[in-house]
C-alpha cells in the first residue's frame, strides 16, 4: 500500500512540476538560450547584419494611376542575412556581390484595387510583354510562332471566340508552343456601345471556346480596338477576368516597313511596356530583329501575367 501511495505522490509531483510556469519559463530560457549560442557572432556575421539596411529594397504597392490607371505592385529586397553570411564565411570578409536577397510582398496588390483597365506593369520592373490579338491573319501565325520560340520568347495571344471555333488547330498550336492565352470577345463588338448582358455573353463564349479547344483558363481581356466603358471592366473582373489594354502600339495593321514598326517600337519601349500587336505581314517581317533590340536593352519578354506579377526581377 505504502508503494502505490509513493508511485502515486511521484506521478503527482511531476504533473506538478510539468505544469508548473517558473518551469515552463525556464525551459524556454535553455531554448532561447540555445538559439542565441548556435546564432554566429563573429565579426563578419554582424557586420552583414548592421549593413543589410543599405541594401533594402522596400515594396512597392499596386495602385491607380490617373492616367495609366492599374498599376500592379512590386516586390522589395531585403537581405537573408544567415545565408550571406554562409556565402561569405569561407573567405571571412564582406562582399557585397555575395549577399543572398529574399523578396518581400507589398501590403496592397492588384486584386486589392476596384476593377480598373491595366495599361502597363510596374514602371520598376525591366520587362516587356507582346500582346498579340488574333481575328484574322492566319498566315503569319506560323513565322511568328517560330520567331518566338527561335529567340525564347513567350507572348499573350488574345483569341477572338469565333476564330478559335473556326480554327482550333490553330489555336491549339498557340497554346502547345508554350503561349498564354486570353479572351479578345467572341464577335469582335465595340464592346463600348453593346448592352451589358451582351458583354457578359461575349466573354463568357469566348472563355468557354478557349477552354473546350485548349483546355486553358482564361484571366485575361483584351477589348476590340481598345474600345471599353467601366462597367465592361466590372463585367469582365466578375467573370475573373483583368481587362489588359497596351502602351505602346506596332499599328502593324497599317502594313509599315519593318524598319518604321522596329522604330516606333523603339522609340516609346519602357519598363513595363504592354506591345500590341497582330499577326501581320510587318509584324511577321520585324519581330526577329525587334526581339533582339528589345534584348539589348536589358528588357525580358514574356506573358503578360508574369509582366503583372510582383516577383522581382534581380539581376
Amino acid at each position: 500500500m505504502k508503494k502505490i501511495v509513493s508511485i502515486a505522490m511521484i506521478g503527482l509531483l511531476a504533473l506538478i512540476l510539468v505544469n508548473n510556469p517558473y518551469t515552463k519559463y525556464y525551459v524556454l530560457q535553455l531554448k532561447n538560450e540555445a538559439v542565441t549560442v548556435a546564432k554566429p557572432q563573429d565579426s563578419l556575421f554582424l557586420e552583414i547584419e548592421s549593413r543589410s539596411i543599405e541594401f533594402e529594397v522596400p515594396p512597392s504597392d499596386a495602385k491607380i494611376d490617373p492616367v495609366w490607371k492599374a498599376i500592379p505592385g512590386y516586390n522589395g529586397l531585403k537581405v537573408d542575412v544567415d545565408a550571406s553570411y554562409k556565402k561569405m564565411k569561407d573567405d571571412g570578409e564582406f562582399k557585397e556581390e555575395k549577399l543572398v536577397f529574399k523578396q518581400v510582398k507589398p501590403a496592397v496588390h492588384l486584386k486589392d484595387l476596384p476593377p480598373t483597365a491595366i495599361y502597363k506593369g510596374h514602371p520598376d520592373k525591366p520587362m516587356v510583354s507582346f500582346i498579340i490579338n488574333v481575328a484574322w491573319g492566319n498566315e503569319y501565325l506560323s513565322p511568328i510562332l517560330a520567331t518566338l520560340k527561335k529567340n525564347s520568347v513567350h507572348a499573350s495571344f488574345f483569341l477572338e471566340g469565333r476564330w478559335v471555333k473556326q480554327n482550333p488547330e490553330l489555336a491549339k498550336m498557340i497554346v502547345d508552343a508554350g503561349h498564354e492565352v486570353g479572351n479578345h470577345s467572341y464577335s469582335h463588338p465595340d464592346m463600348k456601345l453593346i448592352s451589358s448582358g451582351k458583354v457578359r455573353e461575349e466573354i463568357q463564349k469566348t472563355n468557354d471556346v478557349i477552354k473546350a479547344t485548349t483546355g486553358k483558363e482564361v484571366t485575361l481581356l483584351a477589348p476590340p480596338s481598345g474600345s471599353y466603358r467601366d462597367e465592361v471592366v466590372t463585367i469582365a473582373a466578375q467573370e475573373n477576368l483583368a481587362t489588359v489594354m497596351w502602351s505602346v502600339d506596332t499599328i502593324d495593321w497599317k502594313k509599315p516597313s519593318p524598319d518604321e514598326l522596329i522604330n516606333r517600337v523603339l522609340g516609346k519601349v519602357h519598363n513595363g511596356a504592354l506591345i500590341l500587336m497582330h499577326p501581320t505581314d510587318s509584324t511577321a517581317k520585324a519581330l526577329d530583329r525587334l526581339i533582339k533590340e528589345i534584348k539589348s536593352k536589358d528588357l525580358e519578354i514574356d506573358t503578360v501575367t508574369e509582366l503583372l506579377s510582383e516577383e522581382r526581377i534581380i539581376k
